[in-house]
C-alpha cells in the first residue's frame, strides 16, 4: 500500500512527535469482526508512517475508546486527530463517540482531540462497493446485467438520514451496472428487513439476484444476512443468488479514511 503522498497535509505532520490518529469503532461480539477492524488500524499505520495510530470501541470488544486515547498521550501524541470508523452519520457517529472524545478531552489538560466525519457517500465508497460486487460476479456465466437484481443491505438505524444514505448507495450501484432493479434492506431496526425484501424480490421474476451487504466488516449481523440469502435461495432453486463481499479493507476506503483525516486538517470536517 503506497505511502501518504509529499502534497498532502498529513505528510507535514510525520515524526512532529505531537500529532497522534484516533480511530473510534463501534465495536462487535465476533471476534472476527473485531480482528478485522484492528487490521485496517494496522493499514492506516502503514500508510501513515511517522504518525502513532491507535483504536477503540465504544462498546463489546476491547480496547475502548478511553484506552486508545491513553496510549496516543504515552506516544507523546497531544494533538489527536479523530476519526468514526463508520460508514455513515447516525446516533453513534453525532453523538456517542464525541461525547467519550469531548469527556476524555476535559479531563486531560493539554490535549487536543479534532473529530472528523464518516466516511459517508464518497465516490470512492461507491466504486470500492463496485469492485466487490464485480468480484462476486467473476467468472459466473453471464445473465443480462437487465435480468439481474441488485439488494442492497445497510445495518439500519433510527436516524432517517443514515437510512436514506443506504438507499442511495443501492440507486447509484443499481444504475451504474445497469441492472434491471435495485431494493434496498436493513439488517435490523428499520423496514425492510432481509427475509421479507429478499422475498418480495424473489417475486419480481429476475433470474439473478445479488445481495451486497454495505458493511465494513464481517460480525453477527453480516453472517445473519448471508444465511437469509441462503433460507430464500434454497426456496427459490430457480433463480441464481449472488452473495457479495463486504468493504473490507478496500483500497478505496483506506483512501476515504485517509481524506476524512485531511479534512480535519483543511477545517472541512464539519
Amino acid at each position: 500500500m503506497n505511502p501518504i503522498p509529499p502534497a498532502s497535509p498529513l505528510a507535514a505532520l510525520a515524526g512532529d512527535g505531537k500529532t497522534g490518529i484516533m480511530i473510534c469503532g463501534h465495536g462487535s461480539r465476533d471476534q472476527r469482526a473485531v480482528d478485522q477492524f484492528a487490521g485496517l488500524a494496522q493499514a492506516f499505520s502503514r500508510r501513515l508512517e511517522g504518525i502513532p495510530v491507535e483504536y477503540g470501541y465504544l462498546e463489546f470488544a476491547l480496547p475502548v475508546i478511553r484506552t486508545g486515547l491513553d496510549r496516543l498521550r504515552e506516544r507523546g501524541a497531544s494533538d489527536i486527530l479523530a476519526v468514526p470508523g463508520m460508514l455513515f452519520a447516525a446516533g453513534h457517529a453525532k453523538n456517542d463517540i464525541p461525547s467519550v472524545l469531548n469527556t476524555y478531552a476535559a479531563t486531560h489538560p493539554g490535549t487536543t482531540i479534532r473529530y472528523g466525519r464518516d466516511l459517508g457517500l464518497d465516490p470512492r465508497m461507491i466504486r470500492a462497493a463496485a469492485e466487490r460486487i464485480s468480484q462476486a460476479l467473476g467468472s459466473r456465466p453471464d445473465v443480462p446485467a437487465s435480468d439481474t437484481l441488485l439488494v442492497v443491505v445497510g445495518r439500519g438505524a433510527s436516524d432517517p438520514d443514515a437510512n436514506s444514505n443506504v438507499a442511495k448507495v443501492t440507486r447509484l450501484l443499481w444504475e451504474g451496472f445497469g441492472f434491471g432493479w435495485g431494493e434496498t434492506a436493513y439488517s435490523g431496526v428499520t423496514f425492510p428487513l432481509v427475509a421479507p425484501a429478499l422475498e418480495r424480490a424473489v417475486r419480481l421474476g429476475f433470474r439473478r439476484i445479488i445481495v451486497f451487504p454495505y458493511f465494513l466488516f464481517t460480525g453477527i449481523l453480516v453472517k445473519r444476512i448471508y444465511a437469509a440469502t441462503d433460507r430464500v435461495a434454497g426456496a427459490n432453486p430457480d433463480i441464481e443468488f449472488i452473495k457479495a463481499p463486504y468493504l473490507g479493507d478496500h483500497r478505496l476506503v483506506i483512501d476515504t479514511f485517509i481524506d476524512r483525516l485531511e479534512e480535519i486538517l483543511r477545517g472541512d470536517n464539519a
